[in-house]
């Protein structure tokens, strides 16, 4: 009898511990299966996640997902590109500023473009949402890492957003240790559904540096 309530206590962690064991591997699963979904329909936006730059130039990743995104618009998938990523401290460009002026070197004319800023996905989203409502666009497809976009659509549903997949196919981060990605991305997306994306950002965050000006 004295080992009974122990028993329940061991019977109940174990079960918690489980239930909790399950529910990372489903989410895990769904973030990998998202990953490699490509959609083919068109939408009112592309938008692109940011991600680091170089002293002004795209870093690769950064560069792969804006290739991605010239590619959707000049396949006529959508007739705009919005652009996002703020600016860390000791940086003098924004990641939004830098991609900006990538597409429009590209040929895409900059009426086309809209730039937001943010240091994570949430303020992705959120920065560039009142210029989306403004336009009346509601459909995006998502341009980011495979890793990513499980994470990214999730975002941009919570904030009115109607999100279809293209993750990036060749991005370099195919060549480091992907798994830290996906454990993160797991992680994140867990905890986020949980308590919410917005509460998980303003926990994990810092607030975004406004855009420099001239866009850089």
């Amino acid at each position: 009898m004295i080992f009974g309530p122990f028993k329940l206590i061991l019977k109940i962690i174990s079960m918690l511990f489980t239930f909790v064991l399950l529910y990372f591997a489903v989410t895990f699963v769904q973030i990998w299966l998202t990953g490699h979904e490509h959609s083919t329909s068109t939408a009112q936006a592309i938008l692109v996640f940011g991600t680091t730059e170089n002293n002004g130039q795209p870093s690769p990743e950064l560069k792969a997902r804006l290739d991605q995104a010239l590619y959707l618009y000049n396949h006529h998938r959508a007739p705009w590109i919005v652009v996002t990523g703020g600016n860390r401290p000791g940086d003098t460009h924004t990641e939004a500023g830098v991609s900006a002026s990538y597409l429009e070197a590209h040929g895409v004319a900059t009426t086309h473009v809209l730039k937001g800023y943010g240091n994570d996905t949430w303020q992705n989203v959120s920065t560039v949402i009142k210029q989306l409502r403004a336009r009346r666009i509601v459909t995006v497809l998502c341009v980011t890492d495979p890793f990513h976009e499980y994470r990214a659509m999730a975002i941009a549903s919570s904030q009115g957003l109607v999100p279809t997949p293209s993750p990036v196919r060749n991005s370099p981060t195919i060549n480091h240790s992907l798994w830290r990605y996906y454990l993160k991305e797991t992680l994140e997306v867990g905890v986020g559904r949980l308590i919410g994306y917005g509460r998980l950002s303003s926990w994990t965050t810092t607030a975004s540096k406004i855009p420099l000006p001239g866009g850089g």
